[in-house]
């Protein structure tokens, strides 16, 4: 697999069980032993203390110098967690110094053109997600290149993949999104002996609708809906080799429908686009990639489509 290349690890300051970088390093022994190029892994970390920067009663090269005391403390830090780890995989670690972490995360990713972020994921209050916007938040929207946020379920051989596509729509950008996250799912199966599934929802009768139209015969509605998209399931899981038992319709919200998916097959990996939105749109109406991961408990991997550029660059 020549996709993930040059892999950036974002290390957790909080504790010395760095899974992120344990799946890093099994994904890049993967790939090596499937390749004859040696991926590269980063471990990076950024950090900031406030209390640093007000230190007012020194000068600017003093707070500096201690600036520099800090980094220097978790580069050896860090350093003893790669040794303990006994890898036979080169990893390089990088240290900065920045007050917003995802802003550190993306504007590396663009200027060493990495091939993914795989970074652990920490339960967050989902209140919380929205009022204070947790780096996880801000790197599945801005961030260029595909994401994976690790959890605690392990990788086993034969294991399953749950690739998440919205075959239902005739956009381009959801169509070529669908063809991304399934040569994605097959690759990676491929790679790490797994069983690719894939999954799709759908909307049942709106209750508006049922209520002001009483004539209106929902379940001949619903009926169509779900002929329509398993049709369409059975085109798109042809294209790419994939089983019709290993296909999942449901009626329901996306954020519903992978979750109960995923557990009913107990999957290790779920692969899903997210369209990458911004602003006050994404406060309010959110993206399924964040509603999806507080749910999970395996690792998800989301894909950004084509053509896609992060505000930072």
């Amino acid at each position: 697999m020549e996709t993930y290349q040059n892999i950036l690890v974002v290390i957790d300051p909080t504790t010395d069980e760095q899974k992120a970088l344990k799946r890093a390093i099994d994904l890049a022994t993967s790939i090596n032993a499937n390749s004859d190029k040696q991926v590269k892994v980063s471990a990076f970390l950024s950090i900031f203390d406030f209390s640093y920067e007000m230190t007012t009663i020194l000068s600017s090269d003093d707070r500096d110098v201690m600036r520099q005391s800090v980094i220097k403390d978790k580069e050896l830090w860090l350093e003893s967690i790669i040794n303990e780890l006994q890898s036979d995989i080169k990893i390089s670690c990088l240290v900065v110094w920045h007050n917003r972490p995802f802003e550190a995360i993306i504007e590396r990713v663009i200027n060493e053109n990495y091939d993914i972020v795989i970074k652990g994921t920490h339960q967050h209050d989902k209140l919380k997600s929205v009022v204070f916007t947790p780096t996880d938040w801000h790197i599945l929207r801005k961030c260029p290149c595909p994401v994976l946020l690790v959890k605690e379920h392990e990788w086993p051989s034969n294991g399953n993949i749950l690739a998440a596509v919205n075959v239902g729509s005739d956009e381009t950008e959801h169509l070529s999104l669908n063809t991304k996250i399934a040569k994605e799912a097959k690759q990676l199966a491929q790679l790490i002996q797994a069983n690719v599934h894939l999954v799709n929802s759908f909307p049942g009768t709106p209750v508006n609708i049922a209520i002001e139209i009483p004539e209106f015969n929902s379940n001949e509605y619903n009926d169509t809906m779900l002929k329509h998209h398993e049709q369409a399931m059975i085109s798109h899981a042809n294209k790419f080799d994939i089983s019709m038992i290993n296909t999942h319709v449901k009626e329901g919200l996306p954020e519903t429908v992978i979750e109960q998916v995923a557990s009913e097959i107990d999957a290790e990996l779920v692969i899903l686009g997210t369209i990458g939105r911004t602003g006050i749109s994404a406060a309010l109406i959110g993206n399924t990639a964040e509603h999806v991961i507080d749910q999970l408990n395996c690792d998800v991997l989301a894909l950004k489509p084509d053509g896609y550029i992060s505000p930072l660059q």
